[in-house]
């Protein structure tokens, strides 16, 4: 497994078929690409092949947060997940908040991380 920590090479091209494993969906390559990068990307791959990604979006000193934290299925409960949040606590110049989806706090839990502030979400209207 190779890990690199803010991936320059980071494409959407690669991103977009790696989410859509995960979360599938009609996503934009050009807005995609914006978004990644504006991101911290820390990534994991597999001769060649993105198998984890985590992306920290931060203003470089008051706040961070973890975007996603993506790996794929075949490649969970193997440690990749859990490097990664090793490589983004060595690497982030701020404390990061973020969101757990329910049933994976105990993940994060194992990974050194502590219950902070209940998370809400505010939609965007269309």
């Amino acid at each position: 497994m190779e890990y690199k920590v803010n991936d320059s090479e980071m494409s959407a091209s690669a991103f977009i078929p790696f989410v859509n494993q995960i979360w599938p969906g009609n996503y934009d390559v050009e807005k995609t690409q914006v978004a990644l990068s504006k991101t911290l990307n820390i990534c994991a791959y597999d001769e060649n092949v993105l198998v984890g990604c985590l992306r920290i979006l931060t203003d470089g000193y008051y706040f961070g947060t973890i975007t996603e934290l993506l790996v794929l299925p075949a490649y969970r409960k193997q440690g990749v997940g859990s490097e990664l949040l090793r490589l983004a606590k060595a690497h982030t110049p701020t404390m990061l908040y973020f969101g757990a989806q329910p049933g994976l706090e105990s993940f994060y839990e194992k990974n050194g991380c502590q219950r902070s502030l209940q998370s809400f979400i505010m939609e965007k209207e269309k």
